[in-house]
């Protein structure tokens, strides 16, 4: 059975299609609820890689449970709770691990080494900023800034107000503009 692509078919719907074993279903889940699912788990994890890991081993986990969603129409919030919880056993088994993760070198056939180095030193410094917030502000402002989602769908799937969602996002906005804006106003104004 073939699914629509577009977003008029509700998760609801989705969800009751991929129970009875519609891959597609569960395909189209997956596309609308990836990024979302990725940006709590950066939030929780601080590190791109391991945040893709454990997107895809929530997915996983997602898709064994399926028959365990209560309520198909709250599937993302169902679903951004498995992240968490995976995101959080995989930061305490990752605590064991003493070594960093290796840095990606630039291919010796880019254009413009400078700016990919200047990219890359302001990827770790908001990496950096970002692990410095609690969970919650994290995971509210990588929601609402980078997956635009709305503060009531923030809410809802995270259990909080919507006003707590906006003030949240607001102390999250302000210490990474403490953060951020200091040290790159020092370390690139004299260029």
């Amino acid at each position: 059975m073939a699914v629509a692509r577009g977003p008029d078919l509700s998760d609801a719907i989705l969800v009751q299609r991929a129970r009875r074993g519609d891959a597609a279903a569960f395909e189209a889940l997956v596309r609308r609820h990836y990024r979302a699912a990725y940006a709590v788990a950066l939030a929780v994890l601080g590190n791109g890689m391991d945040a893709e890991d454990v997107t895809q081993d929530a997915f996983v986990r997602a898709v064994e449970r399926l028959d365990d969603v209560r309520q198909p129409e709250r599937f993302a919030a169902w679903l951004l709770q498995i992240v968490r919880n995976r995101a959080r056993n995989y930061r305490g088994y990752r605590k064991v691990r003493a070594t960093r993760p290796i840095e990606s070198v630039a291919a010796a056939s880019d254009v413009n080494p400078g700016a990919d180095t200047e990219r890359a030193q302001l990827r770790e410094a908001l990496e950096s900023a970002l692990t410095e917030l609690n969970a919650i502000q994290r995971q509210v402002v990588l929601l609402h800034d980078l997956e635009g989602w709305k503060h009531r769908e923030i809410a809802e799937s995270m259990a909080i107000s919507e006003g707590m969602s906006r003030q949240h996002l607001m102390a999250a906005r302000r210490a990474l503009r403490e953060r951020l804006g200091a040290k790159f106003l020092k370390e690139y104004s004299n260029d």
